[in-house]
């Protein structure tokens, strides 16, 4: 079984920069990425960025330039450090993985989600 486990949310002013984290634990025969989204009261949860198994990232438009997701050593932990934080940016952060199996010739993937870290900027 794999589990997801965030962290490092809290408080921050706007302009402020937060570094949260994302733990991965369990067999994982291959991860495909890892995703962080987030979803603020009220709202659609909003995908935010994305990084590849051969590390390629991926950001939402709304803050390609200000975040950055990557990989941590040990290389499961995932981080997305996040500067110029505005008001708008206040949400529950998630956590996703998309882990393949394989048995023989045949393939299936798995969809794992973390419980969430609340990130609030405000002043």
């Amino acid at each position: 079984q794999v589990q997801l486990a965030e962290s490092g949310g809290g408080l921050v002013q706007p302009g402020g920069s937060l570094n949260i984290s994302c733990t991965v634990s369990g067999t994982i025969p291959r991860m495909d990425h890892i995703d962080w989204y987030r979803q603020a009261p009220g709202n659609r949860r909003e995908w935010v960025a994305r990084l590849l198994n051969d590390g390629t990232k991926m950001y939402a438009t709304s803050v390609k330039g200000r975040f950055t997701i990557s990989r941590g050593n040990p290389e499961n932990t995932v981080y997305l450090q996040m500067n110029s934080l505005k008001p708008e940016d206040t949400a529950v952060y998630l956590c996703f993985a998309e882990v393949i199996y394989s048995q023989g010739e045949e393939e299936w993937e798995s969809e794992y989600w973390g419980q969430g870290t609340q990130v609030t900027v405000s002043s």
